[in-house]
């Protein structure tokens, strides 16, 4: 088995693991970035767990090709009948080898970031192993597989103070790797956070418009 399949069982067993103690209200919570509640991204996390490649190829046809009411028909079947259940059908999809391609580290990312979309309005904190923020870094600046975060960093230098690791090249942006990673992925992230002489440009990046998922 890829190994990366053991850094996302662990991501969705940690995520799960802090939806526990959720109440109703906060279940009802909008997330960080989309127009989803904390519920409805956690059936969406439990709709890409079950959904394979021709699953998806089906979905995504029937769809008319239109993201957003893929992502919205898939996870309205994966939402339970109380927040209880949704967690139930999350919890089931853990340790799943799952998904609509090969890209794993794509789906790390998935976990990882509807995971801080769900904690940070929460107010909750997850300190991400090493190895799942250097492997995010590399892979969001070298690919736009599911959003443009390689043309958010095109020309830049990334460095994660905390991990001690940078990506790409050209003036340097410094922050946290969550931050950068997040940032990355579409993420409103206070400006504040980010700085070196390329933190302004990467921060205005952050903020064209762009498909969220």
């Amino acid at each position: 088995m890829n190994p990366l399949w053991n850094l996302i069982h662990a991501e969705r067993a940690a995520l799960a693991d802090d939806l526990a103690s959720l109440d109703e209200e906060q279940w009802r919570q909008h997330t960080l970035s989309t127009a989803w509640t904390v519920e409805q991204a956690v059936a969406h996390l439990t709709a890409g767990a079950s959904t394979g490649f021709w699953a998806w190829i089906r979905s995504i046809v029937g769809a008319g090709f239109n993201a957003d009411l893929h992502n919205q028909r898939r996870l309205e079947e994966r939402l339970g009948a109380t927040p209880a259940e949704t967690l139930e059908q999350f919890r089931s999809t853990i340790d799943s080898t799952i998904s609509p391609t090969g890209t794993l580290q794509a789906w790390l990312g998935e976990v990882v970031i509807h995971g801080e979309d769900i904690r940070e309005p929460l107010g909750l904190h997850r300190d991400y192993p090493e190895e799942v923020l250097v492997t995010l870094l590399d892979f969001f600046e070298s690919s736009n597989f599911t959003v443009p975060s390689k043309a958010r960093a095109r020309g830049l230098t990334l460095v994660a103070r905390d991990v001690r690791h940078w990506v790409g090249a050209g003036p340097e942006v410094e922050g946290s790797a969550r931050d950068l990673i997040m940032a990355m992925a579409g993420r409103p992230v206070p400006a504040e956070r980010f700085s070196g002489p390329g933190a302004l440009d990467f921060d205005a990046r952050g903020h064209e418009p762009s498909q969220r998922r």
